[in-house]
C-alpha cells in the first residue's frame, strides 16, 4: 500500500476509525467557544452588564483552550501517520503552528483577565489579542480544511471515495 493509503489510515484507534477522525470533531469546541468570547468582549464595551460579559468572555476561553488541548492531541496523531516531506506533512505543521499560536494567544488573554473580571468591560488590548488570536485560528483552521478537504488527510482513499460516485450500474456518475 502506498505513503498516501497509509495516510489516510489512523495510527492509533484513539485517533478515530479509518474515514472517521476524532479531531475534526473536536475543533468546533474551541473555535465557537473563541468567537463567541470575542463577541462577549464586545458586548463587555457597549452593553448594559460589562461584568458579567467579561465573565462570560473569560470562562470561553477557558472553554474554548481544554478543547483545543484535546483536539490538538487528535491532531498530532492524525499528523503522525503523514509522511514526513511531503506537502501534507508541511501543511500540517504550519496548521498546528497557527492554532497552538492562537491557543497560546488566548491562554495569555485568559491569564491576563484573571484579577480583572469585576472592572468592567474587557479593556481594548485584550480585545485586540482576542481579534489578533482569532485570526490566527482563522489561518490555522484554512490550513485545516486544505488538509481534510483537498488532500483528504484521514479521510476514505481515493478508491473508497469513487465508489460514492459510481452510479447503480457501476459507471462512473456524469459531469
Amino acid at each position: 500500500m502506498s505513503h498516501m493509503h497509509d495516510a489516510k489510515r489512523p495510527l492509533t484507534k484513539l485517533a478515530g476509525p479509518y474515514g472517521h477522525p476524532l479531531h475534526p470533531m473536536l475543533i468546533p469546541i474551541p473555535i465557537g467557544a473563541w468567537v463567541l468570547s470575542l463577541v462577549f468582549d464586545v458586548v463587555s464595551r457597549v452593553g448594559p452588564d460589562p461584568a458579567q460579559m467579561a465573565r462570560g468572555a473569560w470562562w470561553l476561553i477557558g472553554l474554548g483552550v481544554l478543547g483545543a488541548l484535546a483536539a490538538a492531541a487528535l491532531g498530532f496523531l492524525d499528523l503522525m501517520a503523514v509522511p514526513t516531506g511531503t506537502r501534507v506533512f508541511r501543511i500540517g505543521l504550519l496548521h498546528a503552528g497557527a492554532n497552538l499560536t492562537a491557543t497560546a494567544l488566548f491562554v495569555v488573554g485568559f491569564l491576563l483577565r484573571r484579577g480583572h473580571l469585576d472592572d468592567g468591560g474587557v479593556p481594548l488590548p485584550l480585545i485586540g489579542l482576542s481579534v489578533l488570536a482569532v485570526l490566527v485560528l482563522g489561518a490555522g483552521g484554512f490550513l485545516g480544511g486544505e488538509l481534510a478537504y483537498r488532500y483528504g488527510v484521514r479521510v476514505a482513499d481515493e478508491d473508497t471515495q469513487a465508489e460514492g460516485y459510481r452510479t447503480p450500474d457501476r459507471s462512473a456518475a456524469p459531469r
